[in-house]
């Protein structure tokens, strides 16, 4: 079921033309590192390669952005890879994105939900669609306007928790 929902997800809404790429880079290979700053842990992967998306890299990233609460794993939107390995190129890959959030089980989601009205219900950590991240070295207005610009999804400016929300839902701003 794993495979067939990366098959479906990188079919969806994945294509070149939608991430800016031109045909000759459409195939170029895709890296991301990212650091859990919940559990430590840290993944430095090449997820994407000759064409198609590498399903042990996908999982090794998975297993690094699963919910830190519950210790849940969950396919994550290889969009959103995508979208995050692109911020990080624009600031000249630093070491590690360092990511606040990825996956939130629905327990998770609801606990932090009861404690702050700036979690939303239906919040798309938990389809794996969104993350909290920041760049070591970005301020992070710059953070938001790199993926302002690219109008890829939504992006939330978090400056008192010092993370910028990133997702591949709809284009929207807060």
């Amino acid at each position: 079921m794993l495979d067939r929902r990366r098959v479906l997800a990188a079919g969806l809404g994945l294509a070149a033309p939608a991430l800016g790429a031109t045909a000759a880079s459409a195939s170029a290979p895709r890296s991301l590192s990212v650091l859990n700053l919940h559990t430590g842990e840290r993944v430095a992967a090449t997820y994407f390669e000759a064409g198609r998306y590498l399903p042990d890299a996908l999982a090794a990233l998975d297993r690094v952005l699963r919910d830190h609460r519950t210790g849940e794993v969950h396919p994550m939107s290889p969009g959103l890879i995508d979208l995050v390995a692109g911020l990080a190129g624009q600031f000249g890959q630093p070491d590690a994105v360092q990511v606040i959030s990825g996956y939130r089980s629905p327990a998770s989601n609801a606990a932090l939900h009861a404690r702050s009205s700036g979690v939303a219900t239906k919040s798309l950590h938990m389809q794996g669609m969104a993350m909290d991240i920041r760049i070591s070295g970005v301020p992070l207005p710059r953070l938001r306007d790199a993926a302002l610009a690219l109008g890829r999804g939504g992006v939330g400016y978090y400056p008192d928790s010092d993370f910028v929300h990133v997702d591949v839902g709809r284009v929207r701003r807060w």
